[in-house]
């Protein structure tokens, strides 16, 4: 069982009872699947765009850290769709949480790869998998165990398809870890309804060796206090 000294991500989601808790090595083992998968799977690598429709949630982490391990530009979006970029709304890769595929509100991209996520307890498969889509958990199942990717990335590659670079995120992200006074070894709780892009509640704690506990939201002040000490909360932001 993960402890809260050992894990780096935890997730918590009261509607479902979720608690996700991943190691260093758990979503290392995550990001890099997801790396071979777009890589191998779908041969896409540097220069290649992506688009990630996904709430925060730590299989949006593994897709976000596995497609940028891969060199894949990144357009992301959490629940609306307006103002993603690319060209001509054709990305290469589109990962879908299911819940948004085929809404009348939204419009979603067209992808050459196309996944949905359920985004269900504990890693399980989608429920239900759209026409022209691919269940994102089934389609990673081959690519367990993974090595490490073999993409050379440098700081001045593009990182975003709006052209932010690898090395203007870390900058950005260290900035936000900052401005919260978030340091090495501390462990940040993270109200996902308040910080819900991935710069805040995602590359920001881990760009200065912090542990994530991110939570959907809702909270009041009693049921923050008791799980920030359930899991050994050094900053709430």
């Amino acid at each position: 069982m993960t402890t809260p000294r050992d894990a780096l991500f935890v997730y918590y989601d009261d509607a479902t009872g979720e608690r996700t808790a991943l190691t260093p090595d758990d979503m290392g083992d995550w990001a890099a699947a997801t790396a071979a998968l777009l890589i191998d799977g779908c041969g896409l690598g540097p220069g290649s765009q992506a688009a990630v429709l996904l709430p925060p949630h730590w299989q949006t982490a593994a897709v976000l850290l596995g497609a940028w391990a891969a060199g894949v530009e990144v357009s992301y979006q959490g629940w609306a769709t307006a103002g993603l970029s690319g060209s001509g709304g054709t990305y290469d890769a589109t990962f879908v949480s299911a819940g948004r595929v085929g809404s009348w509100l939204d419009e979603v991209p067209d992808g050459k790869h196309q996944f949905v996520l359920g985004l269900g307890r504990h890693g399980a498969p989608a429920d239900r998998v759209p026409d022209g889509y691919r269940d994102y958990i089934t389609e990673l199942r081959p690519y367990a165990g993974a090595g490490r990717p073999r993409v050379l990335i440098g700081d001045g590659d593009t990182a975003s398809v709006d052209g932010t670079t690898y090395r203007e995120w870390s900058d950005i992200a260290a900035g936000i870890a900052a401005e919260y006074r978030i340091g090495p070894g501390d462990r940040v709780l993270l109200d996902a309804s308040e910080h819900d892009q991935p710069v805040q509640w995602l590359l920001a704690p881990l760009s200065v060796g912090a542990s994530i506990v991110l939570h959907t939201g809702g909270l009041d002040a009693a049921a923050r206090t008791k799980l920030a000490a359930a899991e050994r909360v050094t900053r709430v932001i």
